[in-house]
C-alpha cells in the first residue's frame, strides 16, 4: 500500500514548499481537488518543485471540460513532470454541472465512458500520429491538423482515475481506467462488499485483472496529540459524516449497516430551517459510527489502524482529517509506510 498526500491549500503560495515537504517526507503522490482552485495550476507548481512525487488531481470535473482541452492540459503536464502526473477525473453532481459551469448534463457513467475514450482517442492521434476519428453520442473528435498537434514525448499518456460513488460508475472503473478513486464516506465492509465486486464486474467485462486498476482512499482519520485535539478531530470528523450521510447519493453505505434511520434523521435535519441543524446532524453520528467510518488512533497507532483496515482493500491511501493537522502530526504513518 502506497502512502499518498493531499493537497489541501486554499492558495497558491505554499504548494511548492509543502509539495517538497511531501516529498522529502517519503509520501508517494500529491493530490489537488477542484474546489477553490484550478487543480492542474496546483499541479504546475507542485510539479516544478520535485522530483520523485506523483501529483494528480482527485478531482477534476470532466463535465465542465470537452475532452479536447482536458486532453492538451493533461497532456503537457505528463511531459512537464517527465511521466509523474495521474488524471484523475470525476462528474460533479448535475445541478453543478448544468448550474455551475453550463454545460450539459446526461447518464453520467455512458457520457463518462465516452469522455475516456476521446482522451484516449485524442492522445493516440498525437503519439502515434495518426488520424483523429472519434464519434460518439455526446463528443466528436475528426480534425488534428499538424499545428494544433503537440509533438509526441517520451512518456506518453497520462493514466486516468475514476471516481466512483455507485456500481455503475465503479464498473466503468473496471473496464476503462488505471485506478479507482474511493470516496471517502465508505468502510471497510462497503469497499468489501460492494465496491471491490463491482470493480471486478468491470475487469471481467474488459477481460482484464485487478493489478491492472489501482484502488485509492483518501480514508477518514481521528487523531492528535492531547486529549482536547482528539476531542476536537473527533466532532470535525463526526460532522464530515453527518454531511454526507445527510444525502441520498450515498444512503447506500449507511444502509449496509443498517443505519437507514441515521440516514433518513440527517436528511430531514439537512432540509430543515433549524438554525443549529449541522449542529444537531453532528451529535446524531455517534461513536460506533464515527469508528467505523474512520481510523481512530493516537499518532503513532494510525499506521496499524490502517493497514488493519485496508490491507488487501486498497493500493493507495491518503489522510482525510477535515481538521486543522500539521503534517508533522502524520510522521509515524509516513515513516511506518516508508
Amino acid at each position: 500500500m502506497l502512502l499518498d498526500a493531499a493537497l489541501l491549500s486554499t492558495g497558491f503560495d505554499d504548494v511548492a514548499v509543502k509539495a517538497r515537504d511531501v516529498e522529502k517526507r517519503g509520501y508517494a503522490a500529491l493530490w489537488a481537488s477542484e474546489v477553490q482552485h484550478d487543480p492542474f495550476l496546483q499541479l504546475l507548481a507542485a510539479g516544478h518543485a520535485t522530483e520523485r512525487l506523483q501529483v494528480g488531481t482527485a478531482i477534476a470535473v470532466a463535465f465542465a471540460r470537452s475532452p479536447m482541452t482536458l486532453a492538451h492540459t493533461a497532456y503537457d503536464l505528463q511531459r512537464y513532470t517527465q511521466g509523474r502526473f495521474v488524471l484523475g477525473l470525476g462528474t460533479q453532481i448535475k445541478a453543478h454541472v448544468q448550474r455551475r459551469f453550463s454545460m450539459p448534463w446526461t447518464a453520467p457513467a455512458a457520457r463518462m465512458r465516452e469522455f475516456v475514450g476521446a482522451l484516449h482517442a485524442i492522445w493516440n492521434a498525437w503519439q502515434q500520429s495518426s488520424p483523429l476519428r472519434f464519434e460518439g453520442e455526446h463528443y466528436r473528435h475528426t480534425l488534428m491538423t499538424p499545428m494544433f498537434s503537440p509533438p509526441a514525448h517520451d512518456w506518453g499518456a497520462p493514466p486516468v482515475y475514476l471516481a466512483a460513488v455507485g456500481p455503475l460508475m465503479t464498473r466503468l472503473a473496471g473496464e476503462v481506467a488505471d485506478g479507482l478513486l474511493v470516496h471517502g464516506f465508505t468502510t471497510g465492509r462497503y469497499l468489501r462488499e460492494r465496491t471491490l465486486p463491482a470493480l471486478e464486474e468491470g475487469l471481467a467485462a474488459a477481460g482484464r485483472s485487478r493489478e491492472q486498476v489501482a484502488v485509492t482512499l483518501p480514508g477518514l482519520v481521528v487523531s492528535g496529540r492531547t486529549e482536547e485535539e482528539m476531542a476536537a478531530a473527533a466532532a470535525a470528523v463526526k460532522e464530515t459524516i453527518a454531511f454526507y450521510g445527510s444525502t441520498p447519493a450515498y444512503r447506500p453505505v449507511l444502509a449496509l449497516h443498517g443505519w437507514e434511520a441515521l440516514a433518513d434523521e440527517l436528511h430531514a435535519l439537512s432540509v430543515s430551517r433549524r438554525e443549529d441543524k449541522w449542529t444537531a446532524m453532528r451529535d446524531l453520528v455517534d461513536d460506533e459510527v464515527l469508528g467505523t467510518f474512520a481510523v481512530v488512533a493516537e499518532p503513532e497507532g494510525v499506521a496499524a489502524g490502517v493497514r488493519e483496515r485496508y490491507t488487501g482493500l486498497v493500493d493507495r491511501f491518503s489522510v482525510y482529517a477535515s481538521y486543522p493537522a500539521p503534517l508533522e502530526l502524520w510522521d509515524p504513518l509516513a515513516a511506518a509506510f516508508r
